[in-house]
């Protein structure tokens, strides 16, 4: 892949001193002052992305940014369960004594192949935790996250003398297979940088418009489930089905079944999906194969609901099996992840109250709004230890508002998160990124 930028862009790493000098006093103005290299240091964000896991030179060029604006920097932090450490990194600014807040912003890119057309566009190829080859896009915005974050960074150095505390920011990686926040709690994250008083957010929202964020307090983000099924048969060759069992057709069953465990077996007033987003099963045409592995995903609010619908996977898997006539020590076999696994995001009701307040009196009401629940996940909401620290999350408008618009009139959808077709209109959801975090995070250290 093209190597990142491991340098800073010089306009983008002034000092504290001469930043205060050479920008408005002003958040706006000073936000606006900052747009063009915070602009090309999105588009290189997004021409070269990293898979979870294996985000080595986005980290670096995150790391050296915050290095040249004077943070503290510790690189490599993050221990996965089976003992590699990850990408993460940590950088503390501190400002005498205060709150601690942790602001924090993911890494990692996605295995799609981008078609937006643009001049920017990725054109990173690697190869997925399958070992399968894989096109690379920042399709859910983490390069606007890290961008935000940079333009967050420098203002609040040039802006020492109006707060006091300590401020916590984490590039995050790993967070599209949901195992970089536990990675980098599993490696002491607090017990080495301090626990923090509060734990600040923002994702950008496809759905809302660019120039808007969306903040309230209680369920944000739905838990989010792994699961692995393991659909055991008998090979034989094509010819000769009656000799062998088809793992192939049983998985064809038990795809079509698991859709009716949402739709029949859980209480309709429960938001559950659960999707299978991967098969993999065969090696030619004439073989009957001995197994075909699936990947599903599940995602609930309760979780008693999940376990009623893990509990249901299973017994449908192995349902089907039985009725194909299985051998016992042919039966499927369903893995639950220990580490692609998160609890729902939930803001809390009074810190996010007061952030929405802070956003209101810096965007203006009518830029504010209230954004609905939705079955996504995120693993943001494990660095607030169960709810134990207050923890917020906003969301960031990245659609052109007439297209939205337009969208929302005629019922036609715009390319969200995870399309190859997702493009951000970047330069107002960056300004506004910014300038929200900004000022959540000066009311927050005031």
């Amino acid at each position: 892949m093209p190597s990142l930028r491991i340098a800073t862009l010089s306009t983008l790493c002034l000092t504290a001193t001469i930043a205060c000098a050479q920008q408005p006093s002003g958040l706006t103005e000073s936000v606006q002052g900052q747009l063009p290299a915070l602009v090309e240091t999105y588009k290189d964000f997004h021409r070269n992305p990293e898979l979870s896991h294996h985000e080595e030179h986005t980290s670096a060029a995150l790391a050296a940014d915050l290095r040249k604006l004077g943070y503290t920097v510790t690189e490599h932090v993050g221990l996965y369960q089976d003992g590699s450490h990850a990408f993460g990194i940590v950088a503390v600014l501190e400002n005498g004594p205060g709150p601690r807040l942790l602001i924090r912003s993911d890494m990692d890119a996605l295995p799609v192949e981008e078609k937006t057309g643009l001049d920017y566009a990725s054109h990173v190829h690697s190869t997925n935790a399958e070992g399968q080859p894989a096109d690379v896009m920042h399709a859910c915005g983490h390069d606007i996250h890290m961008t935000v974050l940079l333009g967050t960074a420098k203002e609040l150095v040039a802006r020492k003398s109006k707060w006091h505390g300590t401020v916590v920011l984490i590039g995050q990686p790993s967070e599209e297979t949901i195992d970089g926040a536990r990675a980098m709690l599993a490696d002491k994250l607090y017990e080495r940088f301090g626990k923090p008083d509060f734990v600040l957010s923002e994702h950008d929202d496809g759905g809302i418009a660019a120039g808007d964020v969306g903040i309230k307090g209680g369920p944000l983000l739905a838990s989010s489930t792994s699961i692995d099924v393991l659909i055991r048969g008998i090979g034989t060759h094509g010819s000769r089905p009656e000799g062998g069992k088809d793992p192939i057709v049983l998985a064809a069953e038990f795809i079509l079944l698991a859709q009716t465990i949402v739709s029949r077996q859980v209480d309709p007033q429960q938001p559950a999906v659960l999707t299978v987003g991967t098969i993999h099963g065969g090696l030619k045409r004439n073989i009957i194969s001995e197994e075909v592995k699936l990947g599903l995903t599940l995602r609930t609010y309760s979780d008693t609901v999940r376990d009623q619908i893990i509990a249901a996977v299973r017994r449908t898997a192995e349902g089907v099996a039985v009725a194909y006539g299985m051998p016992a020590d042919r039966m499927p076999v369903v893995t639950v992840s220990q580490t692609e696994i998160t609890p729902a995001t939930i803001n809390d009701p009074a810190f996010a109250e007061r952030l929405r307040k802070v956003a209101i009196d810096t965007l203006g009401a009518s830029h504010v709004t209230t954004p609905a629940a939705v079955m996504g996940s995120e693993d943001v909401g494990l660095f607030s230890l169960n709810g134990t620290i207050p923890a917020a999350m906003f969301r960031l408008g990245a659609s052109d508002p007439a297209k939205l618009a337009e969208s929302l009139k005629t019922g036609v959808s715009l390319p969200g998160p995870h399309s190859p077709l997702f493009a951000p209109v970047y330069e107002p959801t960056i300004r506004t990124g910014v300038t929200a975090m900004t000022a959540m995070a000066l009311d927050i250290l005031k």
